[in-house]
């Protein structure tokens, strides 16, 4: 009944759809694991922003990874800026996350002679990506810097490769230890995000606070393709009953064509033969005009009279 799941097509078939079970359920948990990070992170952002801030010496040291619990923490700087170890930061987007330019990364030394990086925001790329863009000056003397803490940037957790040979004061990725060594002075790990002050004529950019609400549509394809994996038994048993119904169906049909009788060939003599009977049948004694145990017919003609003597008999006509 069911031996055509052994054909080759459909052992293909089987095989597929078995495949495909795991990878789809896999794929749901992958989704839905994205789904609770994204919720643990908006409950991080929301909890960092609320907390009061904190001068940055309390969450950073020269040479430590800030902790994750850390990010998004508010705090506070105060220092001077020392804007000839100034860099721009390529390839990054404004505020309406289409605009390409630059980030403005300056470093503001402390009182204690340590530096900590200051993101102090997005200008534009300009026409000559191959020179030190225009920067807007940045505020002179000691100054208190208001933002919140950032961890270093690596390619692995950002997913910005950090391109080399790039020109003169330009980079790619915001790592405290690699321009720590290009100025030549102990520098705090991570960077401040500026929120305050705003610079006079809002330039540069003061980049926006992170998106902590939307928990985007991860949960939704989770659900997807855990629909997907239960779909594939139930596709699968639909098709292996359509195609026996099929098989029976065609076996019955070719059953009934082999039982039906094959009609008798006419002959045209055999005809022909039963009219020749009827019209040369016998007299009404059902006789066939030849004589019995002869098969010559039987002389019907009447003895004529005898003629005369002496007279020659008339000749019959013949």
């Amino acid at each position: 009944m069911y031996r055509f799941l052994l054909s080759r097509q459909w052992v293909i078939v089987t095989l597929v759809a078995l495949l495909l079970i795991p990878v789809m359920i896999k794929l749901g948990f992958w989704q839905l694991h994205r789904h609770q990070h994204k919720v643990a992170q908006n409950q991080l952002i929301a909890s960092s922003l609320a907390a009061r801030p904190v001068p940055v010496t309390e969450l950073t040291a020269p040479g430590r990874t800030l902790p994750r619990h850390d990010m998004w923490r508010t705090v506070t700087a105060t220092g001077t800026f020392d804007t000839a170890h100034e860099v721009v930061v390529r390839q990054r987007t404004a505020a309406d996350e289409q605009s390409i330019g630059y980030y403005v990364l300056s470093p503001l030394v402390l009182g204690d002679g340590r530096a900590v990086l200051v993101n102090r925001g997005w200008i534009s790329a300009g026409d000559d990506l191959t020179k030190f863009p225009d920067v807007p000056a940045a505020p002179k003397g000691k100054v208190t810097v208001t933002g919140r803490m950032m961890a270093d940037e690596t390619t692995a957790y950002s997913g910005i490769k950090d391109t080399k040979g790039l020109p003169p004061r330009q980079i790619m990725l915001i790592n405290s230890k690699e321009l720590a060594k290009r100025m030549g002075r102990p520098t705090l790990g991570g960077y401040i995000e500026q929120t305050g002050p705003k610079p006079p004529g809002g330039t540069p950019e003061l980049v926006p606070e992170p998106d902590h609400d939307s928990i985007g549509p991860h949960m939704a394809y989770a659900v997807q393709w855990w629909l997907f994996a239960a779909a594939v038994p139930v596709g699968w048993t639909i098709l292996v009953r359509r195609e026996r119904q099929d098989r029976a169906e065609a076996a019955a049909k070719e059953a009934g064509e082999a039982a039906e009788p094959s009609e008798p060939r006419e002959s045209g003599d055999a005809g022909n033969g039963e009219e020749g009977t009827d019209d040369n049948g016998a007299d009404g004694n059902g006789e066939d005009g030849r004589t019995e145990g002869s098969g010559e017919p039987a002389d019907t003609t009447e003895p004529a009279d005898p003629a005369p003597a002496g007279e020659t008999p008339a000749p019959t006509r013949g």
